[in-house]
């Protein structure tokens, strides 16, 4: 890659990659795990760096990339493959409420189909629009909005039936 490229894409990503590791741990609900998928998807950014700059929006097409990313590793069998039975105690975080709130919709989250929580993830907690999520995903917006459904109504299964404030219904 010419040395001006590259600087564009170093430049690019160093400004991205909070956003983009924000994004990688709420998929994964691990921040080791979405430092990998970070890892994995900006060297492929790299590695397609000419087409990505010409795109009409550079950071939809990394989120894209990040997305596509997480959603090949979850299709391999080894990546329900665990060294250690449990994972280690992560540290302390501050107590409240809201924190546990967070806990429980993270360990929610987890348990939801990879797709699923790719567009939860992306709607909600990033708030894309859902164009944009299906271009993400490359498939279509009906596709995206039912998966948000069956993704929300998974989530309030699992965080018990007066979890409505998820989408912010019910007040």
């Amino acid at each position: 890659m010419r040395a001006d490229l590259e600087q564009e894409y170093v430049e690019y990503v160093t400004s991205r990659l909070p956003a983009l590791r924000r994004i990688a741990c709420h998929l994964t609900g691990d921040a080791h795990r979405g430092d990998d998928l970070v890892q994995t998807a900006v060297t492929r950014l790299y590695v397609g760096w000419r087409r990505a700059r010409e795109a009409d929006n550079v950071d939809a097409y990394a989120r894209t990339v990040l997305v596509r990313v997480f959603l090949d590793e979850k299709r391999r069998l080894w990546s329900r493959v665990r060294l250690v039975d449990t994972p280690p105690e992560p540290a302390p975080a501050p107590t409240g409420d809201a924190v546990e709130d967070r806990e429980l919709l993270h360990a929610a989250l987890a348990q939801v189909p990879p797709r699923q929580r790719a567009v939860l993830v992306l709607r909600f907690l990033h708030d894309r629009p859902v164009d944009e999520v299906a271009a993400t995903q490359g498939c279509t917006a009906g596709t995206v909005k039912s998966q948000t459904s069956h993704g929300l109504a998974s989530l309030r299964r699992l965080l018990g039936t007066g979890a409505y404030a998820i989408t912010g219904e019910g007040k």
